[in-house]
This record gives C-alpha cells, sequence and structure tokens, in this order.
C-alpha cells in the first residue's frame, strides 16, 4: 500500500530538518544518518503510521534531534514509539535563518495528520493526505471524510506551488490536483447514494462492489473502509440513516436513505 515506499524529506544544508523518516529500515536509517551529519536538528513527522514514524526514535537518540509531530491515542494503527514533549499545533511555524515551515492540521486520513508548507517556496510536504497515482484511504473511527474533505478544501486557500507527497513523485498543478480530490470523493459519494436508491437497505459488503466496481478487485479490502468512511459522513449529514432491525444487530450494520 506504500507504492515505491516512504519518501523521507531532508531540508536545509546548516541546519537540517527531517520529514517522515519511516519505518525502522536500518540501511535506511543509516543513509539518512550519513546524508545529515552532525547537522540534524528536528525530526519531523506528518502522522504516526509505522511507514512514516518508527525511525524517528532510532534517529533521536542517535542525533539528539527533537521530534515534532502530534501524538494521538492509539486505534491499533499507530506507532506507539513516536512520543513528543508537546503536540504540535495547526500554524506553528519553525524557523531557521534558512527556511519556514508552517504546520497545517489536515485530519481525515487519520486525526493526527500535519502536512508542512515551505513558505516561499510553496512546497507542501502531505504525507499520505495527497498520494501521487492513488487515492488516500480513509480508516474509521480515527479517519473522517468529512475532514478529509474540509481539509483539502483548505489547503487551497495556501500558496502552495508543488506538493511533495508521502508516496510518490512530486505533484505540480496543486490546485488541480486538490480539485481532483474533491472532485472525486464526491463522485464516490454520489455513488454510495445511489447504490442504496437501486439496492435500498444494505450493508457495506452488499455496496462495496457497487460502488467500486471500477478498482482492481486486490484492492477492495482497502476500499470497503473508505466506504465505510463516506457512510458515516453522510449519516452524519442526515442523508442517510442506519437502520435497526434484530437480524443484523450482532453482525454487520446496514444504511438507507433517510426518506426511505
Amino acid at each position: 500500500m506504500t507504492g515505491p515506499g516512504t519518501n523521507s524529506y531532508l531540508l536545509g544544508s546548516e541546519k537540517l530538518a527531517l520529514i517522515d523518516p519511516g519505518p525502522v529500515i536500518d540501511s535506511h536509517i543509516e543513509q539518512l544518518l550519513s546524508a545529515c551529519g552532525d547537522r540534524l536538528c528536528w525530526i519531523l513527522v506528518t502522522h504516526t503510521h509505522p511507514d512514516h514514524s518508527p525511525a524517528a526514535r532510532r534517529i533521536a537518540d542517535r542525533t539528539g534531534a527533537r521530534l515534532i509531530g502530534c501524538v494521538m491515542s492509539d486505534d491499533g494503527h499507530q506507532d506507539r514509539t513516536f512520543q513528543v514533549e508537546e503536540n504540535l499545533y495547526h500554524g506553528q511555524l519553525l524557523e531557521t535563518p534558512e527556511f519556514t515551515l508552517e504546520a497545517i492540521h489536515t485530519p481525515g486520513h487519520v486525526a493526527n495528520q500535519f502536512c508542512y508548507l515551505l513558505r516561499g517556496e510553496g512546497v507542501l510536504f502531505s504525507g499520505d493526505h495527497i498520494m501521487q497515482g492513488s487515492s488516500v484511504v480513509i480508516i474509521p473511527p480515527s479517519g473522517d471524510m468529512s475532514d478529509y474533505i474540509c481539509s483539502t478544501e483548505t489547503l487551497m486557500n495556501y500558496p502552495i506551488q508543488v506538493i511533495a507527497p508521502g508516496h510518490g513523485e512530486l505533484l505540480d498543478e496543486p490546485q488541480t490536483v486538490l480539485q481532483q480530490i474533491v472532485a472525486h470523493r464526491l463522485a464516490r459519494e454520489h455513488r454510495v447514494l445511489q447504490s442504496l436508491i437501486d439496492l435500498g437497505e444494505s450493508g457495506l459488503d452488499r455496496l462495496l462492489p457497487e460502488v467500486y466496481s471500477d478498482i482492481n478487485p486486490d484492492l477492495l479490502a482497502m476500499a470497503r473502509l473508505s466506504l465505510w468512511a463516506h457512510l458515516l459522513k453522510l449519516e452524519k449529514e442526515g442523508r442517510i440513516r442506519k437502520c435497526i432491525d434484530l437480524h443484523w444487530a450482532f453482525g454487520e450494520e446496514h444504511w438507507t436513505l433517510a426518506d426511505s
């Protein structure tokens, strides 16, 4: 699910910041340490999933670099080795004589997801909020589809020139990318509603092949999580409702249109 792997980024020349050191892979850690020498001052993570942050503790212990990020309660997917003295906050600035990074809270993929904007150059380090070549999986309950769409729309207000994603290549035309992401999610939401019209009361497993008939079947297990996130969003908005029925009360939840 990480495509070509997790991207780690180094900023600066005199005092370095490392964004998303990645998983604990000894050869990767040694390459990062070799590139940094004794200049590493900060280790930043976009979020604490196991493909982004576990190497942070190992590198911090070797260099004394300060860890920067946001720790959340464990939802079964978090790197519990990552700890900070104080959580990052929206709008926080990391400033050196060489660069200024602005922290932008972008919940959706997960509640503690942050992007970092390199001011002046307009480079957005997006972690898993935006990936090149694929849609981001939204995993409830820490992931939230409403938050994801809202966060993406919020990013449209920033002077972004290029997106440096957590996975894949740099993305030019960031405004187009952001607009396409929102349009894609809303189009998928429309398919959820249409499927409920066609099928009537349905659970995740019945809806999944209808809503995601256009993707590789190997990806359906992950798509099921995003479908759940879509349903929770629509339920929160009052557009669909959860059915109360003893035949599924101890199994899969079902939904139907709110006016059904």
